[in-house]
């Protein structure tokens, strides 16, 4: 029979993710059992340390903590929902990617069942889970998060945002769009410096300096937004920053212009709204109330 240790950790969900999770966990010494919905994925694992468990629910009966990572907010329900009883009184920490709300729905279903909730949003690739540059968000039971605190260590650079088990996921979607946007707008310039026979190598390595430089502003930005003055000196002009030239030569090229045309439809809603003299940090009106 298996012997339950307090520092034991049960790993559900060994995609790409979890799989990385769980390898982090035995490599650090830590009794590991892990689960996948479809066979063949822990041989790995197993070979390294890791106990595979025939099935959730004797997954779940290992260890006092329990990490789900799987494929989204209705997989970790398919899974964990017949097996209340089992996870009642133990930990949970919910790694999947979810919405904001999803999280806190969960978080309620936790309470309910007498299960300590975590949520957790990972803001890492899984090559770097255990490296330095790995960061996890967590939000939810405070008391969990600083329980387990050493253990999470081991897999990225481990931050408590707050007890509304939603904010970490919310967190985590408002990077990753900051990300997506900034990666479509290299993209676009690569697809500028093409038909001039402009490799995108050479390009990223112009643009990954001044992109870097440019972060220097998010701060200033940041505080102009939370101050709410738009008028503050120093900005630069909405008209003055009308992208229509951009566009132009944009088309010039042939080629799609649409994430800066997103950029300046941002802009022309606030010119159009009178405010064309105010700073650009003001297009931020147009993101929070849409179509006014």
């Amino acid at each position: 029979m298996h012997e339950i240790h307090a520092t034991d950790v049960t790993v559900l969900g060994l995609g790409a993710m979890g799989s990385a999770l769980a390898e982090t966990l035995v490599k650090a010494g830590v009794r590991t059992t892990v689960w996948n919905r479809s066979a063949g994925r822990a041989q790995a694992l197993v070979a390294q340390g890791a106990r595979e468990a025939a099935h959730a629910a004797e997954a779940v009966r290992a260890s006092p903590l329990v990490v789900v990572c799987l494929f989204d907010h209705d997989s970790v329900h398919e899974v964990l929902d017949p097996l209340v009883d089992d996870l009642a009184g133990r930990t949970l920490v919910n790694l999947t990617t979810t919405t904001p709300e999803q999280a806190r729905r969960s978080a309620l279903w936790a309470a309910e069942a007498q299960i300590a909730y975590l949520d957790g949003g990972i803001m890492a690739v899984p090559s770097m889970i255990g490296q330095p540059g790995a960061s996890i968000l967590y939000s939810g039971s405070q008391k969990v998060f600083r329980h387990h605190a050493s253990l999470f260590e081991h897999w990225a650079t481990s931050t408590y945002v707050d007890e509304d088990a939603g904010l970490a996921s919310l967190y985590d979607f408002a990077l990753l769009s900051a990300m997506y946007v900034m990666f479509a707008g290299f993209m676009q310039g690569a697809a500028m410096l093409a038909p001039a026979g402009i490799p995108a190598s050479r390009f990223a390595a112009m643009a990954a300096p001044w992109l870097t430089a440019m972060t220097g502003e998010l701060a200033g930005y940041a505080e102009v937004i939370d101050g709410g003055d738009y008028t503050v000196p120093g900005q630069q002009s909405l008209t003055f920053s009308h992208l229509g030239l951009f566009i132009e030569a944009i088309a010039d090229q042939g080629v799609s212009p649409e994430p800066i045309a997103m950029v300046q439809r941002l802009i022309q809603q606030q010119v159009d709204a009178g405010h064309g003299t105010e700073g650009f940090a003001r297009i931020i009106e147009s993101l929070k109330h849409p179509g006014n």
